[in-house]
């Protein structure tokens, strides 16, 4: 089968280095990067799509809440009309640097306390997919697989492709295990290939108390932020082409 790999990346603000993008991108066939709000700064951004250009690698936006103090995982109250903003100035900051450097952005992958309260609340999430339609609709949706921001993008007849992270615990209702839980992160690469394969086999997201929700598995997801991100990377990346699975871009799986 045709699967993509995805990471997190762009997130350094200057010299506060955040993992080691250059060697996910050796690895990942796609890549969100950080708008400048969560992590990332301008120039950051410009090297990260120029370094995915070389290697082929799929690039997209990766809007946040304005939080680097919580690198965008506290949860926040916005308005509808500040969600709208906050998305469409992120989009087009790195719209304009992609677009420049000859490197389209072809996908949208809402972070960290965004993404997670999106994928909770089917309100939220179609104030971020009308935000995504109303400013290109031919973007991909990268989206936790069977949340409301998976369902709302498909309503708004958004392309979508769903996601599972290789190294994170399930809640039963397929809800991401907070942070703050035991065995919500999982650091051991070996541990995060099993618990993808897991998945892959059953058809669904497997929870941590051995719960199976049937859904379709396109991306699978590994933070480059974590100390082990690149090992992880790499072990995800040998279980599926050990398969004989191809690794493609989100465009050449969606499209």
């Amino acid at each position: 089968m045709k699967i993509n790999i995805n990471a997190d990346l762009g997130e350094s603000i200057g010299d506060a280095i955040v993992g080691n993008d250059a060697a996910m991108l050796d690895i990942v066939s796609s890549a969100n990067l950080a708008c400048g709000f969560h992590g990332g700064d301008p120039v950051v951004m410009q090297d990260t799509v120029a370094a995915a250009k070389t290697r082929g690698v799929s690039i997209g936006a990766h809007p946040g809440y304005d939080d680097k103090e919580g690198f965008g995982r506290r949860p926040m109250t916005l308005t509808t009309p500040e969600l709208t903003a906050l998305m469409w100035y992120q989009m087009g900051a790195l719209a304009a640097v992609s677009h420049a450097s000859g490197h389209p952005m072809t996908h949208v992958k809402p972070h960290g306390a965004l993404n997670n309260q999106a994928c909770a609340d089917r309100d939220m999430a179609d104030v971020l997919t009308r935000a995504i339609a109303d400013y290109d609709r031919d973007l991909i949706l990268l989206a936790p697989a069977q949340s409301h921001l998976w369902q709302a993008g498909r309503d708004k007849g958004l392309p979508v492709a769903a996601e599972i992270f290789a190294d994170r615990a399930y809640l039963p209702d397929g809800q991401l295990m907070p942070r703050g839980q035991s065995g919500a992160v999982i650091h051991d690469p070996t541990d995060a290939a099993a618990h993808v394969e897991r998945m892959v086999d059953a058809g669904g997201i497997v929870a941590a108390d051995g719960t199976v929700l049937p859904c379709d598995i396109q991306s699978i997801c590994v933070h480059g932020d974590g100390a082990t991100g690149v090992e992880t990377a790499a072990a995800i990346r040998a279980l599926f082409t050990s398969g004989g699975h191809d690794i493609v871009t989100l465009a050449e799986l969606i499209g």
